[in-house]
Parts: structure tokens; C-alpha cells; sequence
């Protein structure tokens, strides 16, 4: 038996459906509602991939400008055409911040 715990990678990718390998910086977080949104930055990549379980893990192209506050209804944040609570934001933030120094020109 080995000590080494699976990694998590895999098992993400199999969560979302998602290409995630090891080379990619990863995040996972589960909502209040049980609904759980995966972040995978792969080095080099422009964007990077966010998945949400609530939008039938379609994948969207995230980059530090993705997060919109305001809109139609004046708080409301959206990523895409996706609305998504403050708790999300915060978190896919700081995905993307975590992230930055992978994106080409990134610091």
C-alpha cells in the first residue's frame, strides 16, 4: 500500500470532464448548494479553463478581466453569460491571481 495520497488532478478531470493534468494549477470549490465549480491554468495558455456544475460543466475561458459586477440587475457578478454568487468570485479570483505568473506576461 502506498503513503502517497491520488492526486488530485485526475480526479478533477473525471469530476468536470475536463483535459486536467498535472501541469496545470488547479482549484476546486463546493458551494452552500452543493454545487462544485473546478479552475485549471495550464503555463503558456492565454486563459484559463473554469467548469461549474450548475452550467452542466460546460467549460468557459477565464482571464483576469472574466469577473463582471453590475449589469442589468446593479451587484449582480457574472462570468460569461453565468451569474455567480460573491463566495464564487472570491474564490475564482483568487484562482486567477494564484494562477497570473502562468499566463504569458503575467507577473
Amino acid at each position: 500500500m502506498s503513503d502517497t495520497p491520488p492526486a488530485i488532478e485526475p480526479l478533477l478531470a473525471r469530476l468536470c470532464g475536463g483535459a486536467i493534468t498535472g501541469k496545470d494549477y488547479v482549484g476546486y470549490f463546493l458551494n452552500e448548494y452543493g454545487e462544485e465549480l473546478v479552475f485549471a491554468q495550464r503555463r503558456g495558455e492565454k486563459t484559463a479553463r473554469f467548469w461549474h456544475s450548475d452550467m452542466d460543466w460546460q467549460m468557459l475561458r477565464v482571464g483576469d478581466h472574466s469577473i463582471r459586477v453590475g449589469g442589468v440587475m446593479d451587484g449582480m457578478i457574472t462570468v460569461e453569460d453565468m451569474v455567480i454568487d460573491r463566495a464564487e468570485a472570491t474564490w475564482l479570483s483568487s484562482c486567477l491571481a494564484a494562477s497570473r505568473h502562468l499566463r504569458p506576461g503575467g507577473v
